[in-house]
């Protein structure tokens, strides 16, 4: 089984502005902190095919219900790699190191009339018999939680 996500993210911005944004290590840092992550480490780099940008975050798991707190513990390490093999398309992977399970996809960009939206689509499967679906839904609420942080910092970032 698994749960697909399509999230839209709009900036009132050309798309240049949110791609530079996007490929901006401080903003990465900027929304895990908006995220009260308890650590993170954000990496960008360019490469012959476009930007490698992986964010290596560990949240606390308070909150969640009890039968997804066996499977996590205490916190939450959740890795992001986005491949971006253009100013307007990468492929994202989400992982929970040591956990079956995973969220893969793409987060395309696109502008009209100065509006630029994000536009991220992921899959999530989790493996675990009798849970997975229940932890496919748990997850996919807390991405797009994440993904409307990124949205509020993101714009604030814009106008500045």
């Amino acid at each position: 089984m698994a749960k697909r996500i399509v999230h839209e993210l709009t900036y009132d911005a050309p798309l240049s502005e949110v791609a530079a944004m996007l490929a901006d290590p401080a903003f990465r840092r900027e929304v895990c902190d908006y995220q009260a992550v308890l650590r993170s480490e954000v990496t960008i780099e360019e490469t012959d095919a476009g930007l490698e940008v992986r964010i290596d975050q560990v949240q606390a798991a308070t909150g969640i219900p009890a039968f997804a707190a066996k499977f996590v513990g205490e916190e939450i390490q959740i890795v992001q790699s986005e491949t971006w093999t253009s100013r307007e398309h990468a492929d994202i992977e989400v992982t929970i190191p040591g956990k079956p399970g995973d969220m893969v996809g793409t987060a395309t960009l696109s502008e009209s009339d100065g509006t630029t939206t994000e536009t991220v689509d992921l899959t999530v499967k989790v493996g675990i018999p009798l849970v997975g679906g229940k932890l496919e839904g748990l997850i996919s609420d807390l991405l797009v939680k994440a993904l409307r942080a990124e949205n509020a910092v993101g714009r604030k970032w814009l106008a500045r």
